[in-house]
This record gives structure tokens, sequence and C-alpha cells, in this order.
């Protein structure tokens, strides 16, 4: 079968050069992998401004704000959402203004808190919701045992995939943290976070 024209490992880029051959060979499980993280991150993302969110990146806020941050600073929100200083204050500009979020004085007075309003925590609710329901779609064609047995490959490409301390952009951002058993020392992620801090 000939390959579709401008397709291939080795077709030339735009410039005319072959693209240079890289390091990593990918096989079947890294590309299902990748097609699955993708189509789940669309629909997920889709599911987003039905539930009331202005923006994708809001409602990683408002699910962030809702299930784990009390009270963070803009520069603790900045971390855990990966932006840049000025990205976060424009975001929580646009939350604010939209009713979802207030400004506050943080624990030690010399920083600026951000909190949920009435209204945001209706919101991040919802984003919550539309996002379990995305994910039980994704997963109903499991059985039980293939379903256990997904979590537990689940978690062990999770914790591989921990970075050290002061990494930005966290793998739990959008989480449901009692649905992994954040709390009771349950979640791969936090295990191999704490692993890789004591290390």
């Amino acid at each position: 079968m000939t390959p579709p024209s401008g397709g291939g490992r080795n077709a030339p880029d735009r410039a005319g050069t072959a693209h240079a051959a890289t390091s990593y060979a990918l096989d079947r499980p890294g590309n299902l992998l990748g097609a699955l993280a993708l189509a789940v991150t669309d629909r997920s993302f889709g599911s987003f401004a039905g539930a009331g969110a202005v923006s994708d990146t809001a409602a990683v806020a408002l699910s962030a704000l809702f299930h784990f941050l009390d009270r963070p600073t803009i520069d603790h929100l900045r971390r855990v959402l990966g932006l840049t200083s000025s990205g976060t204050v424009r975001l929580v500009d646009r939350l604010e203004a939209a009713g979802l979020v207030a400004r506050g004085e943080a624990e030690d007075g010399r920083a600026t808190a951000v909190v949920l309003t009435p209204s945001g925590r209706r919101v991040a609710g919802r984003v919550s919701a539309a996002r379990a329901e995305t994910l039980e779609r994704a997963l109903a064609v499991l059985t039980p045992e293939q379903r256990s047995a997904f979590e537990e490959l689940m978690s062990l490409v999770l914790a591989g995939l921990v970075r050290g301390p002061g990494a930005v952009r966290w793998i739990c951002r959008l989480c449901d943290m009692g649905a992994c058993g954040w709390h009771e020392g349950g979640c791969p992620v936090r295990q191999a976070a704490v692993a890789k801090a004591g290390a």
C-alpha cells in the first residue's frame, strides 16, 4: 500500500529536507496511548463549555479550586496550572469578571488569595460532573476485570510521569481527589511525588 503523499516518517518537510530521525521508535501501544489521551482530552474539554466554563483553562482552574486548592495565592495557582504570572492574573481577572472567583487576602497577608464564589462552585461542580461522565463513557466498554487491570496499568504509567519537587502544570490539576484516594494515600501520583521528594 502506498503511503499518503506528504506523510510518513521520512517525508520531506516544507523546506524540502528529511525529518531527523528521533531517538524513540514509537510502537503500537505508545501510539494508542497518544490517541487515547487526545480523544479523552478533546471530549473532556468539549464538555466543559456546556458546563458554563469560560474557557478550557478556566475549567481546569475552577476544578482545582473546587477539589483541592484552599485559598491559593495567585502564584500557587500559576504553578498548578503551568501558566505565566501575567497569564494567571489575566485568567483570574476573567473569572472574577464572570463572578466565578473573588480575590481575598492570603493567610500571610502579603499576597492575594483566590476563592470560588457560590456561582463559581456551581460551575466547578458542573465541570467536575461533565468530566466524570466523559470518563465513565470512555471506560464503559471494559468489563469489571478489564477495568481493574487497566487501573493498575494506568497507575504505573502515571507514577512514571511524576516529576520532582517544584514541577509546574500538575498532573492532578483536573482530578477528583475523592475518586483517586488522595486523602487516604492511595493516589499513585501522590505516592510517586512523595518518594521523589524524599529521594
